[in-house]
């Protein structure tokens, strides 16, 4: 059997929802799997066949109009060997962003670049939320996919808002935070403003507002220090 990675089984939990071509596969994974697993995405056009040669997926020729396709779909054997791997604990988060790379290594540039990179979070996770809101409306309203699986859909919905929330309480406070800096980054105290920061977080001031990071729903909106809206100005 081909060794099977977290992408395989990622792909073959889209199998065991229903069966897919290779373009609805792109799809959806676009929708779910690439907020949490981009890296499936790449991997898009090898996973199937991996998973048709280890027996735990079939394939069948299908067409349409005159352009042929091919149609993915589990077997008991791929069923079970997905509930065996769900079953076994998972790795936590691993963090990639090429912002914060920036950022990290600002006192190399200059304080202009690092609120460029600051501003750039702060548009990045505002288009999220607007997204996460359209996607909690469609669901709200019958309109999503796989509306049956919703508490599991609601729970992934809560984890990826909760982020981008964070993300962008956090990239408005250290846009500030760097405002109020010098022009010259090599003139700051280091250790003093060191010492501010970090001592500043566990003040309850510094945990934000209340409302902040609240789910949309039909009677609810974000917050509104939260709300995408009120965030950044329309371009």
């Amino acid at each position: 059997m081909p060794a099977l990675t977290t992408t395989s089984y990622a792909v073959l939990a889209l199998l065991a929802l229903q069966p897919w071509t290779t373009y609805q596969l792109a799809q959806q994974m676009e929708r779910s799997l690439g907020w949490i697993w981009p890296r499936a995405i790449s991997r898009l056009y090898e996973e199937p066949k991996k998973l048709v040669a280890a027996g735990l997926a079939t394939s069948r020729p299908g067409a349409t109009g005159r352009r042929p396709k091919t149609v993915y779909a589990i077997t008991p054997e791929g069923r079970r060997a997905l509930a065996a791997w769900l079953a076994d604990p998972g790795t936590g988060p691993v963090l990639e962003c090429e912002a914060l790379v920036k950022i990290a290594y600002a006192d190399q540039g200059t304080r202009d670049g690092l609120l460029a990179n600051l501003d750039g979070l702060i548009d990045d996770a505002t288009a999220k939320l607007h997204f996460g809101e359209m996607i909690a409306g469609a669901y709200l309203e019958g309109r999503g996919l796989f509306q049956e699986r919703l508490p599991l859909s609601a729970l992934m919905w809560r984890f990826l808002w909760d982020y981008h929330v964070t993300v962008l309480r956090w990239a408005r406070w250290a846009r500030n935070q760097v405002q109020a800096w010098p022009e010259d980054l090599s003139q700051l105290d280091a250790t003093a403003e060191f010492h501010r920061i970090v001592s500043a977080a566990a003040s309850p001031e510094e945990a934000g507002n209340a409302g902040c990071g609240q789910p949309p729903g039909r009677n609810r909106n974000p917050g509104p220090d939260c709300s995408p809206n009120q965030l950044v100005p329309p371009v």
